[in-house]
């Protein structure tokens, strides 16, 4: 990508953004995975309840650069490469950043690890979770209430079109189950980070 396109793409999704928190030390990098309709959103938004971060929503920021996503390969491509560029540029200023995207496979959270490992940023995988159930019903709850401000497009269809992707995260991660009180879990975050 034309490294032009690049600055203007992170300029566009960084207009978002009302304001940076105090710097911390080290910086810390909270990657969300997790197929639609799990709670990906719900958990980010529990754990910035309780310590303060930046949520960067891919389904967000995706809207915020295309008036009409369509989807393709190349749009994901220049989404996602302004993302990982914005990832970086607040953990360089001391900021706690919460990346909520699917993130289903190792070569999606590769470029965060590396990113992650090259600021010194302490780096917290969570994979979110629910039973199939369940998330068809949200999907569907969703998929009626849909509006043009809505954050995600996806529906059932395209959660089982995904499934198939997801891979196995090669680090160490946190599990939360969304359909159980994620309290506990969020409590252990909040320990690793404060550690």
């Amino acid at each position: 990508m034309a490294t032009n396109q690049l600055i203007l793409d992170v300029q566009k999704i960084r207009e978002g953004i009302p304001h940076l928190n105090e710097p911390v030390i080290p910086p810390v990098l909270i990657i969300v995975s997790g197929l639609p309709g799990t709670g990906k959103s719900y958990f980010s938004r529990q754990l910035t309840a309780r310590m303060p971060f930046i949520i960067l929503e891919s389904d967000t920021l995706r809207k915020r650069l295309f008036a009409t996503p369509n989807y393709s390969p190349e749009e994901s491509q220049r989404l996602f490469s302004a993302c990982h560029a914005l990832v970086e540029e607040l953990l360089q200023k001391g900021q706690r950043v919460i990346f909520d995207a699917t993130n289903l496979q190792e070569r999606h959270r590769e470029p965060l690890y590396h990113i992650a490992d090259r600021l010194q940023a302490k780096l917290i995988i969570a994979r979110v979770e629910a039973p199939a159930e369940m998330i068809r019903q949200r999907l569907e709850r969703r998929k009626k209430t849909l509006t043009a401000e809505s954050i995600s497009d996806a529906d059932w269809e395209v959660y089982q079109r995904m499934k198939p992707t997801r891979q196995r995260i090669s680090r160490n991660h946190f599990a939360v189950d969304t359909s159980l009180d994620i309290t506990p879990v969020i409590n252990k975050i909040i320990r690793e980070i404060t550690r």
